[in-house]
């Protein structure tokens, strides 16, 4: 079994995460690929797993913090993971997202003004639905990418009394 080390699991799962938030972006900007709410949600929860994971790499030397953010990964990446799913399954299927759970969250944390570059909202749900990258919906590539990282924190966790 492949025996990583919390420390080189979190650096490696901060990396992951800021580079899936710059795909979608290169997308976004370079492509003409326009964001949903459940899209932009999980870019939100994308850095935010970043943001955690380059935390925990550099309380690296603190064994409970490697562990607790490894853990805090796991949680984080169901989460993204559960609004990649919905947003196949459920938010594809219907013209509006507004007044969904996403919609609410972005517009509540008002991050669509502050950076609108990353967070603004520029298409309907099932505008983004139609969207593929090599045949594939974007969110089954970015639920791939939390599978990914939460395999990354398993494997960080159960190796976690080595550095």
């Amino acid at each position: 079994m492949l025996n990583l080390k919390p420390a080189r699991a979190l650096a490696l799962i901060c990396l992951l995460s800021f580079a899936g938030v710059a795909a979608a972006l290169v997308a976004q900007h370079g492509y003409k690929v326009r964001p949903c709410p459940w899209c932009v949600m999980q870019r939100l929860i994308f850095i935010v797993i970043g943001v955690v994971a380059g935390l925990g790499w550099m309380a690296q030397r603190w064994k409970p913090a490697r562990l607790a953010t490894l853990g805090l990964v796991l949680v984080l990446g169901i989460a993204g993971l559960a609004s990649a799913w919905y947003q196949h399954d459920v938010a594809s299927q219907l013209a509006s997202c507004n007044l969904t759970l996403a919609d609410r969250v972005m517009t509540g944390l008002g991050l669509n003004e502050l950076w609108p570059k990353v967070f603004m909202v520029t298409a309907s749900c099932a505008e983004a639905a139609a969207y593929r990258l090599l045949g594939l919906p974007y969110e089954i590539w970015s639920g791939a990418l939390y599978l990914l990282l939460m395999a990354l924190a398993v494997l960080g966790l159960k190796s976690g009394d080595k550095r």
